[in-house]
């Protein structure tokens, strides 16, 4: 008798175990776990914001230094002098006056867009803001899917992310391949000498135009993240075939 009471007390308890194993209480705690990958995807989204942000405002695109070009300007009058150090960017210019103070204006001020010296730089300008505000929503959607469950509706944001990313690419490149299209204006060849398109002349390309550089290159990378962003993998976030 005792033997079956111990008996029966033991399926009891191997039968309460099983359920406790089989209980759906502790499936939804894998489907809302973070994605390495997607968190990473996040990270270098809102890293690429900030880089391009800053290069496309930043106003040494094109440079041309005091140092290497004093020299040769030996013959040219005391008015003039003030021109051996100057930067050119999207938005800006800077030189150098007769103080030695470095000193950095807009192009014909704040919203006189029609000011810029160059139709190529304000293409360049539309297509680079542009490009870096779809660039920023894309990341905001990107941290807008770390705090949503596995499905669908995280699939979707990651798609549309992932599109946005890819667009922001090739408006952004068009824009930086546009830009050396304005070194043939009179005001930089003011400063630059024999400039002309795709060539700087005495100038010389600047750490702002090749920060934006990378940080477009880098940002073709996106795309393939926001492919394996969702936090499952069964589907894959579709892209298109170029990836």
């Amino acid at each position: 008798m005792h033997s079956l009471l111990g008996r029966e007390k033991k399926e009891e308890e191997a039968g309460f175990g099983i359920d406790l194993g089989l209980s759906p209480g502790f499936v939804p705690h894998a489907s809302t776990m973070f994605s390495c990958v997607g968190c990473f995807w996040v990270l270098l989204s809102s890293a690429l914001v900030a880089v391009c942000s800053f290069s496309f405002i930043s106003p040494a695109w094109i440079v041309k230094d005091q140092l290497r070009t004093s020299h040769h300007h030996h013959h040219h009058s005391s008015s003039n002098n003030n021109k051996d150090s100057v930067s050119f960017g999207l938005l800006w210019h800077c030189s150098e006056s007769m103080d030695h103070m470095y000193r950095c204006y807009t192009f014909g001020g704040l919203g006189k867009f029609a000011e810029i010296p160059s139709s190529s730089w304000q293409t360049s300008a539309v297509l680079c803001s542009g490009g870096c505000a779809l660039l920023a929503v894309s990341s905001l959607l990107a941290i807008i899917t770390i705090f949503l469950p596995s499905g669908g509706c995280e699939r979707r944001i990651c798609t549309l992310a992932g599109y946005m990313q890819m667009a922001a690419v090739f408006i952004m490149a068009a824009g930086l391949l546009v830009y050396p299209f304005g070194l043939n204006s009179s005001l930089v060849r003011s400063f630059c000498g024999d400039s002309d398109i795709y060539y700087a002349g005495e100038c010389q390309i600047g750490w702002g135009y090749m920060l934006a550089i990378v940080g477009v290159m880098l940002t073709v990378f996106l795309p393939f993240f926001a492919k394996y962003a969702p936090k499952e993998q069964l589907s894959p976030t579709p892209l298109p075939t170029l990836l």
